[in-house]
């Protein structure tokens, strides 16, 4: 509405949110110790971090959304009509559990949101899997889960958006990170 601004209440995701960023990209690739791991063209880079208290539910429901997300315009350039699967598009999987990180005390980030090393494995191995059964298992890349990976690509756009799952139900961050003022 005329007169309102929007500012952050926080710059962090709740601690209870498997989060997710997806970027509409041209190309990306993973490299770890200097070797390709994984490679896409047109499609999605999705970034996703499990909280510790994510579910199963919370990862299988983040993989369903990104499938369903339409970032692509339609034949006759009709705007935010298609989504990956409508393009024959790829996707391009990394764990990145620095997105819970909390930056409330002082400048150093903590990341005591984010799901330990095992149960951070479980759900993003389910989320990906998930993306696998949903969609061409072929069109559906990896990172390593873990290792410092080099994660280059080619916006497309550029258009990114982001989302968290709270009890199996999706909404975009900015439900949870904005505030309205007057």
């Amino acid at each position: 509405m005329k007169g309102e601004t929007w500012q952050p209440a926080t710059c962090e995701v709740p601690a209870d949110k498997f989060a997710v960023v997806l970027q509409r990209v041209k190309s990306a690739s993973v490299t770890v110790d200097g070797n390709l791991v994984a490679s896409i063209g047109k499609g999605l880079l999705a970034l996703a971090a499990v909280s510790k208290d994510d579910t199963i539910k919370d990862s299988q429901q983040s993989a369903e959304k990104l499938l369903k997300m339409r970032l692509w315009d339609d034949e006759t350039g009709a705007r935010w009509k298609r989504n990956v699967q409508d393009i024959g598009g790829e996707i391009l999987c990394v764990s990145q559990f620095t997105l819970l990180a909390s930056t409330k005390k002082g400048n150093k980030p903590t990341f005591h949101r984010s799901a330990g090393p095992e149960k951070g494995k479980e759900l993003y191995s389910a989320f990906f899997t998930k993306i696998q059964e949903l969609y061409d298992k072929d069109k559906v890349k990896d990172g390593i889960f873990q290792a410092m990976m080099d994660v280059a690509l080619i916006n497309d756009g550029p258009v990114g958006v982001d989302y968290a799952s709270e009890d199996g139900v999706v909404l975009p961050l900015s439900v949870f990170g904005l505030r309205r003022r007057r």
